[in-house]
């Protein structure tokens, strides 16, 4: 508590006046135009490696950045039908210790303990991200289709970890990640917005040792750093695929901020 304290007092002293100004700009009608599901590790900070002002997105967090599938979840109820967002971001990280854990019980079935929560969340909710682990494993680093039933548009393919450089637990959550769009995509609420082109799911990825972000290219078919020298490749694919009012000037308020 004397950390969280002593951040308060600095909190007051540095970014408190500004805070209140976005809060008087928004008042009581914020409109975030994005919700990201991202993962309760500690060093998983979303405002911060995306730079979002007060009101500018819906952040839910929990163990493994895990969406159930349908039939319900009231985050996607809240963010999408009565919050109007027209994109939804699933975050996974490097060294994610959910996924660790699914990992370690998907190596060791004899580990697991009935009475955990952690380890019936991460086995129930990360299933499917398992079974793909295994095709990827065994197919090697060849394409991997992600099929939506409910919203055929939203189908796409991936190559995870196309130079085999990553640990088997990090492959494992950069599938989680695709998975979870999968799971959004089987939610009967979100149909009519995926298919009209009105809602757009991304997947997105932190190294929590480098802090570089990822995004996940359908284009490439695979997660790509976000840079100074890809983002204008990445806006342009966004752009093509998300033709948006707020999406329309990306690259030239991009370039204005530089």
């Amino acid at each position: 508590m004397n950390k969280i304290l002593r951040g308060v007092i600095k909190y007051r002293q540095t970014i408190r006046e500004d805070l209140v100004k976005q809060f008087e700009e928004i008042k009581n009608n914020p409109q975030p135009t994005s919700v990201m599901f991202t993962c309760m590790d500690s060093r998983m900070l979303p405002t911060r490696f995306t730079q979002s002002r007060v009101g500018d997105m819906f952040v839910v967090r929990n163990a493994g950045n895990m969406i159930p599938e349908a039939p319900t979840y009231a985050a996607l109820e809240l963010a999408v039908k009565r919050g109007g967002i027209r994109h939804v971001v699933v975050c996974g990280h490097s060294d994610c210790k959910a996924i660790n854990t699914l990992y370690r019980l998907h190596q060791c079935p004899k580990e697991f303990d009935p009475s955990s929560p952690m380890d019936n969340w991460v086995r129930r909710s990360g299933y499917s991200s398992i079974k793909r682990l295994n095709e990827r494993i065994h197919r090697g680093p060849s394409i991997m289709k992600f099929d939506s039933e409910v919203a055929p548009s939203q189908t796409f393919e991936a190559i995870i970890d196309p130079m085999d450089k990553l640990s088997a637990e990090d492959k494992l959550s950069q599938i989680n990640v695709l998975q979870q769009l999968v799971n959004i995509c089987s939610h009967q609420i979100l149909q009519e917005h995926l298919e009209s082109g009105r809602l757009h799911i991304h997947g997105m990825w932190f190294d929590v040792y480098t802090g570089d972000d990822y995004l996940f290219s359908k284009d490439k078919k695979r997660f790509v750093v976000i840079d100074e020298k890809t983002v204008n490749k990445h806006l342009d694919e966004l752009n093509a695929r998300c033709p948006l009012p707020e999406d329309q000037d990306g690259p030239v308020a991009f370039a204005k901020a530089k």
